[in-house]
């Protein structure tokens, strides 16, 4: 369909006149999804009399190919970057993001339609975060995809506090002798863990044989898919799919056009032209091949997977390839090819202005080596179906993603936009409420290393960030949310007890005048100044007699000045405090205390003085 998509946009462009007196040409290759099969591609394509003249100097190399559309794998387009590279020949992928293919330096001539996969990680992080799942698993390809896309999303995890339960890689290669083995080891380290979120970065063709597996065993999880298979729809009919549980994922930004389902519908092959894939199809739709049915069909027969697409009525033709149906259109989501119609546009836009077109002619130099183009694309700015497009400095788009759920729709899957991600804003959007089926109460799944802590408690880290203990707040202490990393202290004039959710208002406690408690100590404190008052009127009549005079009457004075000011000290103590009282008492209780005990010692000091003078 991506390539039907790219041949109708071709069409488009040469109907519309936008290059006057101009047709844009173009030769098709199947990668097969092999790298080295696309570069013996480019080498075909590149090849004038079967051969490619090597150069030191490629600046005026002129051959009849501008610009190669592709590839639809990552490990193909760094591939075919890199030859590309030499000639400084543009290669625009709609499918392709990988972050290492935004490095100019590695791949000056690479171009996408689609933004880096730096950017859909920070999406598969924000919408982890959004949904509080911290602990979840990632099965990624061992592809210069898989490899970069979980490179990308550890970083972006670990920044919005999403943590790894596990990592397991998946052979490039699904035909591989081992790749059966890997699959049910990876099926089992799913099973075995609590983590209930899996992050799948694998191409289709593996995810087909993981849910296959994960049908068998009856398994039930939450299905994170990257761009690679989020709207693979062989995947989303594919039989007991409702039994792997809840999927969502991210797809590039996608539109509908009526013309190119049209075109589906009358399929043909350009006039003066040959299209082996629109003839193979076609036979495969409307050929008559009942042997084929048969409990034993021949050798050259196709699959039963295949034979599905066979038109009822296709024993009714005399010429398959005059046939045409609606089939396309019902059987596939044609928005997923928009992207490629966009790289055709974005070429052609670079054309008109390198060719400088007005609306009757193009005066520029027809044959122009393909870097000019290039350079032509880098600069480019257009709108194609009400949307504006543009290549950043990196080569990418950078127009976000749609946010896809796969909804239940009988015994299969329907795929449906609930949301976008914005790249720009870094900023994650759902449009309307999500429908859970993976759990019994239709509320959202959970995946967490440990129970959130609720209020009254703070986390306490045990391993990794995510996975934690909860403990009590202490008194004086606080927390009012869920998942506080440490209790907050009340504020002045409020207390709380251990484990509290709040903090509450001190009751006031002070001694009352009115109290009897109070008023017995203020009436034993005049009782003790009163018992001062009349011994000091005793040392001062007898002050002069023998004695006073060994007493020290000086000395003994002071001392019951000090008792005087420790006696006035117990009216501060009364009555409702403030900031002058509570300083005033503790300053006049310890002054009056230091000051009497000071006194005794120094008649002790004295006494012992006098003492050791006798003896000797």
């Amino acid at each position: 369909m991506r390539s039907l998509a790219t041949i109708h946009a071709i069409e488009e462009v040469n109907a519309a006149g936008v290059l006057p007196g101009l047709r844009l040409g173009y030769v098709m290759c199947d990668t097969c999804c092999h790298a080295s099969k696309a570069l013996q591609n480019v080498g075909r394509m590149l090849a004038v009399n079967g051969s490619v003249n090597v150069q030191c100097d490629y600046t005026d190399f002129r051959p009849k190919v501008k610009i190669v559309l592709g590839a639809r794998y990552s490990e193909v387009s760094i591939a075919v970057a890199k030859l590309l590279s030499v000639y400084m020949i543009p290669l625009m992928s709609s499918t392709s993001s990988s972050p290492v293919l935004s490095d100019k330096q590695r791949y000056p001539v690479f171009l996408r339609t689609i933004p880096s996969d730096k950017h859909q990680t920070k999406a598969l992080a924000k919408l982890m975060a959004h949904f509080s799942w911290n602990w979840v698993g990632v099965v990624y390809g061992d592809d210069d995809y898989g490899k970069a896309g979980f490179r990308s999303f550890v970083r972006d995890a670990e920044a919005n506090g999403v943590c790894l339960a596990y990592q397991e890689v998946l052979p490039y290669y699904f035909d591989h002798e081992h790749s059966m083995l890997h699959v049910r080891q990876v099926a089992e380290k799913i099973r075995n863990s609590t983590a209930q979120v899996v992050l799948v970065m694998v191409r289709a063709e593996l995810v087909d044989l993981l849910f296959k597996e994960m049908i068998r065993t009856n398994t039930s999880k939450t299905w994170i898919a990257s761009d690679s298979w989020s709207i693979n729809w062989s995947i989303a009919r594919m039989d007991g799919i409702n039994r792997v549980g809840d999927i969502l994922g991210f797809s590039f930004v996608s539109g509908h056009s009526e013309s190119f389902d049209n075109y589906l519908k009358n399929l043909r092959a350009t006039p003066g032209g040959y299209n082996r894939f629109i003839e193979e199809y076609k036979n495969l739709r409307f050929n008559c091949t009942p042997e084929c049915f048969s409990s034993k069909p021949p050798s050259y027969c196709p699959s039963p997977d295949v034979l599905k697409i066979k038109s009822d009525q296709a024993c009714s033709f005399s010429d398959p390839q005059k046939q045409n149906d609606d089939y396309l259109v019902k059987a596939l989501d044609t928005s997923e090819a928009f992207l490629e119609r966009v790289a055709v546009w974005a070429t052609a836009n670079a054309l008109k202005n390198l060719l400088k077109c007005n609306s009757s002619s193009c005066s520029g130099e027809k044959n122009f080596p393909p870097w000019k183009l290039l350079e032509e694309l880098k600069k480019v700015k257009f709108e194609y179906e009400k949307q504006s497009f543009f290549f950043d400095e990196s080569g990418d788009f950078v127009n976000g993603y749609d946010m896809l759920m796969w909804t239940k729709d009988g015994e299969h899957r329907k795929i449906e936009k609930k949301g976008r991600y914005y790249a720009l804003d870094e900023q994650i959007e759902l449009d309307v409420k999500l429908t859970w089926h993976s759990t019994t109460n239709f509320t959202v799944p959970e995946s967490r290393c440990s129970e959130r802590c609720g209020p009254g408690t703070s986390k306490k880290i045990v391993n990794v960030s995510c996975c934690y203990s909860c403990i009590n707040c202490t008194e004086g202490f606080y927390s009012d949310d869920w998942d506080l990393h440490d209790c907050k202290k009340c504020p002045a004039g409020t207390g709380s007890l251990k484990g509290s959710k709040g903090c509450v208002p001190l009751q006031e406690s002070y001694m009352r005048w009115v109290n009897a408690h109070p008023i017995a100590m203020m009436a034993a404190t005049a009782l003790g100044v009163l018992l001062l008052v009349g011994t000091f009127i005793i040392f001062l009549v007898y002050r002069k007699s023998p004695p006073m005079r060994r007493a020290e009457v000086t000395l003994s004075c002071v001392m019951m000045a000090g008792l005087s000011v420790s006696f006035s000290s117990v009216v501060c103590f009364m009555g409702k405090p403030n900031i002058h009282l509570c300083r005033a008492r503790q300053v006049l209780y310890a002054m009056g205390f230091t000051l009497c005990v000071s006194c005794i010692l120094v008649k002790l000091i004295a006494l012992f003085w006098f003492s050791f003078l006798l003896d000797r």
